[in-house]
């Protein structure tokens, strides 16, 4: 058996220059767009969801809808019985009829107390003149008397008119209390508050539902309805990559039922961790006119986080990372393997961005560098890594 010969135990130089030469599996450094994406799974919700409760108590008479059907806005819901409402109406409406019939006559009283004026102010007038004109003739106590009369008639005029206003004060009161039982009657009539789906009915045709006034009444509610033609597609974002979040940021969606694929933007975020998970919610906006999406469906959503133009990248598998600070093996134009210490940038599932370190064309070693020495000679064998290409983000 042949013993491996090395130079230090005595063999010839010539014998130790032919030993066998490592291969290494190198790949260029090249410019290219780089981009760094976050992927999470996301959930799709209703863009809007709401409970109907009745805001009077009442039977329910008829219900319209059951799970599954689409409703538009103002459609007709259910229709609540309650027969105490409808007496009250009559009575505030015979109330509205009463004060306007009491301003009708208080107007009537208006007119005569102003004909009775003009009477008496007439002949008041008429006496103050012939006073005028001969002394003596009118005697002064049937002058006061008239003048009494005078005033005392324009005084009536002033209370007909404050009866009037008194009057026409509670025909205001009278409308108003009829506007407050009429509006209490609409609302046994539950109308959709916007174009969506019945996800779900909790009454039937002679359920009792009570009124949903109170914070603290246990209402049953009638049905539930979801706005499903637009989803919020919602998204936990890691603590740590919340700076790089913004509003109209790309996002890549997968489904997961069906593996179809879309993108959206980023159109809102709620600004806030949860205390206990440390994520902050990001939303996409996903039209859905044919209801194909269901709410409560999940979807990998990759999240474009960084991007970056023309810059320097390698292959993920080249960096090493130890010590705090990265490095990579490169082959010189000697094929002699040196050890680079380097800046990273922006890092994609597969390339990483060097801002310091190397420039382009180099060669760096893209595995089992483990196996190599900075001085070492080795046989380059070009990578068959895919090279990025600019205007296509990684």
């Amino acid at each position: 058996m042949a013993l491996p010969c090395f130079v230090s135990i005595g063999c010839s130089e010539k014998q130790a220059d032919s030993a066998p030469v490592a291969t290494a599996s190198i790949a260029p450094v090249v410019r290219g767009d780089l981009s760094s994406t976050l992927t999470v799974a996301g959930e799709f919700q209703p863009y809007q969801e709401v409970e109907l409760h009745a805001k009077v108590s009442g039977y329910i008479r008829r219900i319209n809808v059951d799970i599954g059907d689409r409703v538009r806005n103002g459609q007709v819901i259910a229709t609540l019985e309650v027969p105490e409402l409808t007496a009250q109406v009559a009575g505030s409406q015979a109330e509205v009829r009463h004060s306007q019939s009491e301003i009708a006559r208080a107007q009537s009283g208006v007119a005569l107390t102003e004909a009775n004026y003009a009477a008496v102010h007439a002949a008041y007038t008429r006496l103050s003149e012939a006073s005028k004109q001969r002394p003596g003739l009118v005697a002064e106590q049937e002058l006061d008397d008239s003048r009494a009369r005078d005033l005392d008639a324009q005084a009536k005029i002033n209370v007909a008119k404050s009866a009037l206003e008194a009057t026409k004060e509670q025909l205001g009161v009278s409308q108003a209390d009829n506007q407050r039982v009429q509006s209490l009657k609409d609302y046994s009539v539950v109308t959709a508050p916007f174009t969506g789906v019945i996800t779900m009915r909790y009454a039937d045709v002679g359920s009792l539902i009570q009124a949903g006034t109170a914070s603290n009444t246990q209402s049953m509610p009638v049905v539930k309805v979801a706005q499903s033609d637009l989803l919020r597609l919602r998204m936990p974002v890691p603590e740590e990559d919340v700076p790089f979040i913004k509003i109209g940021g790309d996002v890549s969606i997968k489904l997961q039922a069906t593996g179809k694929t879309f993108t959206g933007k980023i159109i809102r975020f709620t600004r806030e961790l949860s205390t206990s998970t440390r994520t902050m919610l990001a939303e996409v906006d996903v039209p859905n006119p044919d209801l194909t999406l269901s709410t409560g469906m999940t979807a990998q959503t990759t999240i474009v986080l960084q991007a970056q133009k023309n810059v320097l990248t390698v292959p993920a598998g080249a960096v090493l990372k130890g010590d705090g600070r990265a490095s990579v093996l490169i082959v010189d134009t000697h094929n002699t393997v040196q050890k680079v210490p380097v800046t990273l940038g922006i890092q994609s599932p597969d390339r990483i961005e060097i801002t310091q370190g190397l420039s382009e064309h180099q060669s760096v070693i893209v595995s089992g560098q483990t196996n190599y020495q900075p001085g070492q000679v080795v046989r380059p064998q070009l990578s068959t890594i895919s090279m990025p290409k600019q205007g296509d983000n990684q």
